[in-house]
């Protein structure tokens, strides 16, 4: 969403860098290059001005202009400006009330209320194991609740018996007193939508409120509608008090104006971003991992947390101990594609990687993005266990057979079968014993740039035993030792992208070394 305004500050700010010393007017300039990209972007005009006249008046002072790198410190208080305009720290829901806690989900019609609903209901059961009940409070739009009880069966998340004819603060006090009397810990309103606010509207829900008595009211609002959404934002606090706002469609081509814009025009938190349409696309709202992705600092942090919750820890260690060996058979790529797969696609992990997301574009036009991963894994779908285990059985008729079963040709895989062909051979070296070993050498290097030592394989730390401020910590380390630069990622073409269990990134020559001491999947 961010990746037009992400180009255009990266390129501003770019220009700053690169001279040994700066004027006032090379910084008035240069803020008003970031004034028309935020307005470009859709950001709240008001927004805009009270930004840049933070900015311009720390950044004009003789300290700034005067010191060593006067163009990084320009760049660090635009990006500690661009924090303080998301909330500066990230706010979750909050549970801190007796049971059952009600959260309340309003906001207007075709915003992703109802999905967002099963989506945090099932983020509190898997991560926070909360036992939760949903009810539908929309008795005017058709199917509405049988939507909601049809989400809770694929997910297995409970959901309030449906009663035709009653009231939506009927359901709502039933809603309460059924979790009540089953031992939920949460109770999950999902009220009705309108296509435009309306005074009807209003007066359901502040009776639905006083009825139900919610602890957290979470306004859901479509992230691509831009200024209407702040204004939504603003009436719908006015009237019932929101406590909270959650963004849909986050990973659209949006400007991404409204979510620069909603926290500082409401001056409430934006707790949750849906990122996709599965049930597990929700994310914690993080302005400091936001703002670090807009300025292409990357995001570690939420890198190693998507990694933790996709990749399967003791798959990742018998596939590591087989490398160690030497061995990398079609089964292992197929694995690493589908890891690769559920952590975003090539496109979402190079957004987090540090000095990384310029990167996107090229691979894009060299045919690298996720479309190539499906047609691979398609391949490899459609040979039989011994060509998988042993490609050097795939002669001319097996191949003919192969790309008629996945809808390719031959070329396709042959160039599948070249990669694995060298990912093979790199593991091998890889996998080299004694202190020579090159996964020792690439993941002590590494680690001993960053100057961190001991935890998990070849000196790097144990990240699963790490809070959020140690994993930011991390980042800070992995910035000042130049990852967070561009150019500044050790090991492309012989190097290594941290992260992925244990081969390397395709078609890019350079090793994904695996994190180590990932959390067991519960």
């Amino acid at each position: 969403m961010f990746e037009n305004l992400q180009d255009r500050l990266g390129s501003i700010l770019n220009g700053l860098t690169g001279r040994g010393a700066l004027s006032e007017a090379d910084v008035s300039a240069a803020l008003r290059e970031v004034r028309r990209a935020l307005l470009e972007a859709d950001v709240a005009l008001d927004v805009v001005r009270s930004f840049t006249d933070r900015v311009r008046e720390k950044a004009v002072g003789a300290g700034i202009l005067k010191s060593i790198k006067p163009g990084q410190m320009v760049v660090k208080i635009v990006h500690d400006e661009l924090i303080e305009m998301l909330g500066g720290e990230g706010v979750g829901i909050d549970l801190n009330a007796p049971a059952p806690v009600v959260v309340m989900m309003v906001g207007l019609q075709g915003s992703g209320k109802t999905t967002t609903s099963a989506k945090i209901a099932h983020r509190l059961m898997s991560r926070d194991r909360k036992k939760v009940l949903m009810a539908s409070l929309d008795t005017r739009r058709p199917a509405a609740q049988e939507q909601l009880r049809q989400l809770g069966v694929q997910a297995n998340i409970d959901t309030l018996p449906i009663i035709a004819g009653q009231s939506p603060t009927d359901i709502a006090a039933r809603a309460v007193q059924a979790a009540k009397l089953g031992g939920h810990d949460v109770v999950i309103l999902d009220t009705a939508g309108r296509t435009h606010i309306d005074e009807p509207l209003m007066v359901e829900m502040a009776d639905i409120k006083k009825r139900s008595n919610p602890h957290e009211i979470l306004l859901v609002a479509d992230s691509l509608t831009g200024q209407d959404a702040v204004n939504l934002a603003r009436n719908f606090d006015d009237r019932v008090g929101i406590t909270g706002l959650v963004l849909t469609r986050m990973d659209g081509d949006g400007r991404g104006g409204a979510a620069l814009s909603m926290r500082a025009v409401t001056g409430k938190p934006i707790k949750l971003i849906g990122v996709g349409e599965k049930m597990g696309e929700l994310e914690e709202f993080h302005p400091r991992r936001i703002a670090d992705r807009i300025l292409g600092m990357g995001d570690i942090v939420s890198l190693v947390e998507k990694a933790a919750e996709n990749i399967d820890a003791e798959k990742a260690a018998a596939m590591a101990a087989k490398m160690a060996k030497g061995k990398f058979d079609l089964n292992d790529l197929a694995d690493q594609l589908s890891q690769m797969q559920k952590m975003g696609g090539m496109g979402g992990i190079m957004g987090m990687m540090p000095g990384m997301a310029g990167m996107k574009d090229k691979m894009a036009a060299a045919g690298l993005n996720d479309k190539l991963f499906g047609r691979q894994l398609a391949i490899i779908s459609s040979m039989t266990k011994a060509e998988r285990a042993n490609p050097d059985l795939l002669k001319h008729s097996r191949k003919k057979r192969i790309a008629s079963g996945s809808g390719t040709d031959a070329s396709d895989i042959n160039k599948l079968l070249k990669m694995h062909r060298q990912m093979a051979d790199m593991m091998k070296m890889m996998g080299g014993k004694g202190k020579g070993g090159m996964m020792k050498q690439l993941m002590g290097g590494l680690a001993g740039k960053m100057g961190l030592g001991g935890g998990g394989m070849g000196g790097m730390p144990d990240l699963s035993n790490m809070d959020p401020k140690q994993l930011e910590a991390l980042q800070k380390q992995a910035e000042a030792a130049g990852l967070g630069r561009p150019g500044g990622m050790p090991g492309l073409g012989g190097g290594g992208l941290p992260g992925l269990g244990g081969a390397k990134l395709p078609g890019l020559g350079g090793g994904f070394p695996g994190l180590p001491g990932l959390p067991k999947k519960k």
